[in-house]
């Protein structure tokens, strides 16, 4: 299950979008959960700087994956997103997803259809998170 624990970081969806209607830089809280088909959670916190605002609001699982999202969106709150991704071993993986936003929350739904040892296999998960402060800890990540 370790491949679905992998997918536990993804978050959606870069287009342009207006100033304003991005989540905020700063020191965040976020609990990914896997719904199915093994349920697990994780809390942790994360640093998110300006550079990083658009990779935490895009199509992307994890380092592991490479992600392309061709019909993704995000504006006025809404989070939507669809492709497909793929592992450094050619594992691939179709994902969509939806949620909502704020300057200071985050909450996402995504489905992901992949196949394990040659059997298909659906993962939901979700991410929820926070914003906890302007300023990070010097150890964070």
């Amino acid at each position: 299950m370790t491949r679905a624990m992998l997918m536990l970081g993804l978050l959606c969806a870069p287009v342009a979008a207006h100033a304003g209607d991005t989540i905020r830089p700063g020191y965040w809280e976020a609990t990914s959960k896997v719904l199915f088909p093994i349920q697990s959670s994780k809390t942790e916190p994360r640093c998110i700087t300006a550079r990083e605002v658009t990779k935490f609001m895009s199509c992307y699982i994890n380092h592991h994956y490479t992600c392309v999202c061709p019909e993704q969106s995000y504006a006025n709150g809404v989070i939507r997103f669809k492709g497909q991704c793929v592992d450094n071993k050619g594992q691939t993986a179709t994902i969509s997803g939806r949620g909502t936003y704020t300057e200071t929350t985050l909450s996402m739904t995504a489905d992901v259809a992949t196949r394990w040892h040659g059997l298909p296999i659906s993962i939901q998960a979700t991410t929820d998170a926070h914003r906890i402060g302007d300023v990070c800890p010097a150890d964070a990540k």
